[in-house]
């Protein structure tokens, strides 16, 4: 990815202009690229290429330009470096879009290609930009968006439990942070019941991921993300249909390792801590069972109600823990609810939240940088959803509508009402291919929510 991207000031012109401003830049150009591109028919956008009309480099190509609506979207530029040809280019665009492009570039070089036998790799273009501070913030954001996306899309058989904390010890030694961990029974000894109840009819054995970065001294941040390697439904066994894809159960810790990793990058002062519950949703003899109550971290009782409702029983135990230090802002994201995806569809991630304020900093963050987030209501009414006759609860309410909010309420239980508090109910996937976002695991809000960190804490 570093030679993708490179502080320089040679290559060949790249200019990347918006269509509102492409007659003024061709009426300044040469009658022989004028001529050029009129005779190829190029429509003022998209990708042209012109050619060197000189008598000693004829051919050889003199500049690219890519004419776009909005220069200053982030994913507008997400092809480009499919389409040029191999080479050097130097960027050539407006201060205000550079950003921008550089992150665009990066992304839409993305490929997980780790399983492909006879995959053969393109040799990729490289782009010059004259300064080092985009250069840099570019890969870090790139870094991080391939992480999730590379967890994401690792099938579920390298990607158990064990794996996740590799991940993390991996992420933590990089940037000089601390992990520990603890593992299947041990999760009973350290009262983590719900998180152990999910995990143990699994081999892969379940653990509490613990990661901390940083200095005490700073305001603390946790993260916590649901880890759920794979969801079968447990005895509440999943359709075909529905199983196919749940290798993406795990995408919330994916994504809170992408945050991590944004933070810990760019050195935020704060101190951070990152709680994955990390399980298999298997079925064995063991498995838990609708009409279960478990007695959760806090001391609550649940009633299981549906097995498959099982990424709000992993992270009620690890917020409740996230709790426990009076963080300054606690964030969690998972792949929660379907409910979500049927109100807000696959590629508009929903919140919510207990600050106004925090929530309006995050929307607004998100939208200057094409990373949008859409806040969804704490309606407390629907808290009725989900009683119980035997418990203080059931783990899900019994009819099918305003599922995601009933489980965002069901995990509110598990924060104190004085600490800030935000749930991200996540797709973490693309299930059609966009302009620098490929078909595959995807990073959803969490550029918004950094990009809030940094302006909040920096």
């Amino acid at each position: 990815m570093n030679s993708l991207l490179i502080l320089g000031s040679a290559g060949t012109p790249l200019t990347i202009i918006e269509k509102t401003t492409y007659p003024q830049w061709l009426s300044a150009q040469s009658q022989a690229d004028q001529q050029w591109l009129q005779q190829t028919h190029y429509a003022g956008e998209g990708l042209a290429l012109l050619p060197n009309f000189s008598l000693n480099q004829q051919g050889e190509l003199a500049q690219a330009l890519f004419v776009v609506d909005d220069a200053n979207h982030y994913f507008a530029c997400g092809d480009l470096i499919n389409k040029l040809p191999a080479g050097q280019y130097l960027l050539e665009a407006a201060p205000e879009f550079q950003q921008a492009i550089c992150f665009a570039w990066l992304v839409g070089a993305y490929q997980f290609c780790s399983y492909k036998t006879n995959n053969k790799e393109k040799t990729l273009p490289s782009l010059a930009v004259n300064e080092q501070t985009l250069v840099d913030n570019a890969i870090k954001c790139a870094q991080a968006t391939a992480l999730v996306r590379d967890l994401v899309n690792t099938p579920a058989a390298d990607m158990m439990p064990i794996d996740l904390g590799d991940t993390t010890q991996a992420l933590a030694d990089t940037f000089s942070g601390k992990v520990t961990q603890i593992i299947g029974d041990d999760l009973l000894t350290h009262n983590y019941p719900t998180i152990h109840a999910v995990g143990r009819a699994s081999i892969n054995q379940p653990r509490l991921i613990d990661l901390t970065w940083g200095d005490k001294k700073h305001p603390q941040v946790t993260l916590v993300g649901k880890g759920v390697c794979f969801d079968s439904g447990g005895l509440d066994l999943k359709p075909a249909a529905g199983m196919r894809n749940m290798k993406k159960d795990m995408g919330g810790s994916a994504h809170v390792l992408g945050l991590a990793h944004l933070i810990m990058s760019h050195n935020l002062p704060i101190y951070l801590r990152v709680l994955i519950p990390a399980v298999e949703n298997a079925v064995s003899n063991n498995a838990m069972r609708p009409g279960d109550v478990i007695t959760t971290r806090k001391g609550l009782t649940v009633e299981i109600d549906n097995t498959d409702a099982e990424g709000r029983l992993v992270l009620c135990d690890a917020l409740a823990e996230a709790d426990n230090d009076k963080p300054e802002l606690i964030i969690d994201f998972a792949t929660l609810t379907g409910a979500m995806r049927v109100a807000l569809g696959t590629e508009l991630p929903g919140f919510f939240c207990t600050s106004d304020e925090v929530a309006a900093g995050i929307t607004q963050a998100g939208s200057k940088i094409n990373d949008p987030v859409w806040r969804m209501p704490l309606y407390q009414p629907y808290n009725d959803l989900f009683k119980s006759t035997i418990a203080d609860m059931t783990n899900c309410s019994a009819g099918p509508f305003g599922g995601a909010i009933t489980a965002a309420l069901y995990l509110q239980k598990f924060v104190d009402d004085d600490i800030d508090w935000l749930h991200f109910d996540i797709m973490a996937f693309n299930v059609r291919a966009l302009s620098g976002r490929p078909l595959g695991g995807e990073a959803f809000g969490i550029r918004a929510v950094f990009s809030y960190l940094q302006a909040r804490y920096s």
